[in-house]
């Protein structure tokens, strides 16, 4: 017990592991006709949008001996990744999530 709450992951590594699925997420559902513009507006917009997200809409509780992430949206709190013993796991729901946000930001 007293590994796993030395080796837990902190909330900045979390943070980090999901920022780089949400950019991931992010550059999946731009145009990739155009990579160097896709990439270019990532550099100035896109850092910010995926930041904005992670820092609002996700938190971390931590239970010493393991954290859960999870995300709260529309007032419903879903569990989208966790860490422990040093490694942080996204969950596959991260990505029907995002969807659902993107559906709901074309209409």
């Amino acid at each position: 017990m007293l590994v796993a709450v030395f080796t837990n992951p902190s909330k900045e590594k979390i943070n980090e592991k999901l920022t780089l699925k949400a950019k991931e997420i992010l550059k999946k559902q731009l145009d990739y006709k155009h990579k160097d513009a896709v990439d270019f507006g990532m550099m100035l917009v896109g850092d910010q949008v995926v930041n904005e997200f992670v820092n609002n809409y996700t938190y971390t509780e931590n239970y010493y001996l393991f954290s859960l992430c999870k995300i709260n949206w529309n007032s419903e709190k879903i569990t989208i990744g966790g860490g422990a013993f040093g490694q942080v796991w996204i969950s596959s729901k991260i990505d029907e999530k995002a969807e659902m946000l993107i559906d709901a930001l074309k209409r």
